[in-house]
């Protein structure tokens, strides 16, 4: 199973029109439907560091799930709220090139003013669905994040509820659910926050980790009374220890013109009258890196189905003309961004089992 299931089939079970159960799962038991999601929380933590979460551990546990590529928040979090791929709802990284524009990247997260987030991101989300078919639908998360342009092109539809210690969230989210019926998405990333700065396993990612049981014994705790409370993540997290500066002594960025993506999942783009050299380039690539990354022309991502079966002319627009996905511990860094990406210890993007693969845990409140 795929997380573009998830939202799908919960909706179902709230009798939201044209919301598939893919995942057959059981009516709602009361109408009140909680999907907390934590950023960078790979499904094999779970297992590893079972004895810290007691909470997470006695929840009902699902196969293991597959994120989308690449494996990183903004891709990840459209597909949750869309049930689409990539191809379908066009966010297709982290940065991306935004087409037309003269070169500019549109940083997802940070976003740009002068791009607007309902044209970007066109597919109604689930939550728009529900809302419509009168379920009170409410996303509580930090309140930075509830007037950015990534708030509006992929979280449409939810009643926007700021908080940003512990006992707000469990607070928001339990009014969020008073009513039936109901849905309420939290989110927190403070165990991704961690592993970026200090790594997978490090005393700060594991304070964040208690953190997380913490917050999920509390909202077992303290929702109301057959709410249905889902767990999930978006992506994995890997530490990573070999740096590639791209172009540093080095033929990477021969007829590359700019460079998006993330170290470990990078767009490539090529001057427009260097289109047809494509494979070249991605021969020099796969030539200096071997089996470190896994190097694809456009057009052999296309068929390889790596945003979907359906691609649109927009994300196909956006996409890099050369995609370069980093494997083992290897990340790909940008030049001008060295201090920072080199800075990072924990990673994603990629495509290891432990980026790709996610959780999925429930249980009844009483």
């Amino acid at each position: 199973m795929h997380l573009a299931d998830i939202a799908p089939s919960i909706f179902s079970t709230l009798g939201v029109p044209d919301s598939d159960n893919r995942m057959n799962i059981d009516s709602s038991p009361s109408g009140r439907e909680c999907l907390f999601l934590i950023d960078g929380l790979g499904a094999s933590v779970i297992n590893e560091y079972r004895d810290l979460l007691p909470s997470l551990s006695s929840m009902h546990s699902y196969s293991p799930l597959q994120s989308s590529f690449p494996t990183t928040t903004a891709t990840a979090l459209a597909t949750l709220t869309t049930g689409q791929l990539p191809g379908v709802h066009g966010m297709l990284g982290y940065t991306v090139r935004v087409p037309r524009s003269g070169g500019r990247i549109l940083n997802a997260l940070k976003w740009d003013e002068r791009v607007d987030p309902e044209n970007w991101q066109p597919v109604e989300t689930l939550f728009q669905k529900a809302e419509r078919s009168g379920i009170s639908v409410s996303h509580v998360a930090a309140k930075r994040y509830e007037n950015s342009g990534f708030t509006r092109a992929a979280f449409r539809g939810a009643q926007y509820k700021g908080a940003n210690i512990l006992t707000d969230l469990v607070d928001e989210t339990k009014k969020a659910l008073r009513e039936s019926p109901s849905f309420a998405y939290i989110y927190i990333n403070d165990l991704d926050v961690a592993g970026h700065s200090d790594g997978v396993g490090s005393q700060k990612w594991l304070d964040a980790l208690a953190y997380v049981e913490l917050l999920t014994r509390s909202l077992i705790s303290n929702l109301p009374k057959g709410t249905r409370l889902w767990l999930t993540a978006d992506h994995g997290m890997i530490n990573t220890d070999e740096k590639i500066t791209m172009g540093e002594n080095n033929p990477l960025l021969d007829g590359v013109e700019l460079i998006a993506g993330e170290p470990r999942a990078r767009h490539l783009y090529l001057p427009v009258d260097q289109l047809g050299n494509s494979s070249h380039v991605a021969q020099t690539w796969r030539d200096f890196l071997g089996e470190r990354a896994d190097i694809y022309t456009q057009q052999e991502a296309i068929d390889a189905g790596l945003f979907g079966d359906v691609l649109t002319a927009d994300a196909r627009d956006r996409m890099g003309d050369i995609l370069a996905i980093a494997k083992g511990n290897v990340v790909l860094i940008e030049a001008g961004r060295k201090e920072l990406e080199s800075a990072m210890v924990g990673h994603h993007g990629g495509l290891t089992d432990a980026e790709k693969l996610i959780p999925l845990l429930s249980c009844e409140t009483n």
